[in-house]
């Protein structure tokens, strides 16, 4: 394996499909891979946005990058989704888990329903997805064959409920539930695919508010504080690590947490 300093993140003449590929955090991670020389894949419910994401990339690095219409909540979405994308790109390597939905609600008024769909949202997409491009991960003639789960800090530390006050915000039981099962299953899977070659991690962001959510002042504030760093996240401070992740820069790397929170699981 060839990894000088020139080509040791490099992701050049690579597959890689992201799910939930227009978000906040989805479209630096499609941006970030894509930068590195990846074919991009931007898979979400709404194909029309995920086309129109997909050719602002390529506009900007050059690299190919197509949207494809994919709900993980749905089995057979998701594989016709990955079928379209591997005869579209010519296979799948690299695959990113970021894709999520959830119910809100508080711990003692949810319902079964609530809670199942969170859990859903989750753990359950991130499965589906799992099983459903394992097929193209197999048969892939690149030596590099990953697989990286978005999950959450809320999956290591339960979210405080002093940070909220009044804003009418919240972070519901489910969400966090189901972030520390996919953790889990990040690290059953690099245990049984590792005999595929297949790497398998996932990151946990901190504190990556969107744009909406930002427009409070009081909890921005309050994230901060919180915070050692003093500061909420930017979506393009994931990239480096989706990028190490992804690549050879991380060979003998598998079942690893990269948190990415600025300290914020740390006390």
């Amino acid at each position: 394996m060839n990894t000088t300093n020139n080509n040791l993140f490099s992701l050049q003449g690579e597959v890689a499909i992201v799910t939930g590929g227009t978000g906040h955090i989805g479209y630096a991670i499609a941006e970030g891979l894509s930068q590195f020389g990846a074919n991009v894949v931007i898979a979400g419910r709404d194909e029309d946005k995920c086309c129109n994401v997909a050719q602002k990339i390529s506009s900007k690095t050059g690299n190919k990058c197509i949207g494809v219409k994919l709900d993980i909540s749905s089995r057979e979405s998701v594989k016709y989704g990955f079928k379209k994308a591997a005869l579209n790109m010519g296979g799948i390597n690299i695959l990113i888990n970021n894709s999520s939905y959830s119910a809100q609600n508080s711990l003692g008024k949810m319902t079964d329903e609530e809670w199942q769909i969170g859990l859903d949202g989750t753990i359950t997409g991130v499965m589906i997805c799992t099983q459903e491009v394992l097929h193209y991960l197999q048969k892939s003639q690149c030596q590099n064959r990953a697989i990286v789960n978005i999950a959450s800090m809320y999956g290591i530390v339960s979210p405080d409920p002093r940070i909220y006050g009044d804003t009418g915000f919240d972070n519901p039981p489910n969400y966090g539930v189901g972030k520390a099962a996919i953790i889990h299953l990040t690290k059953y899977a690099a245990c049984h695919l590792a005999q595929y070659g297949v790497r398998v991690n996932c990151i946990s962001p901190g504190p990556f508010p969107d744009l909406e959510v930002q427009e409070n002042k009081w909890f921005i504030k309050r994230l901060k504080e919180k915070t050692p760093l003093n500061r909420i996240g930017h979506p393009q401070e994931i990239k480096g690590a989706v990028v190490f992740l992804s690549s050879n820069a991380s060979s003998y790397v598998t079942g690893h947490n990269l948190v990415v929170d600025g300290g914020w699981t740390i006390w």
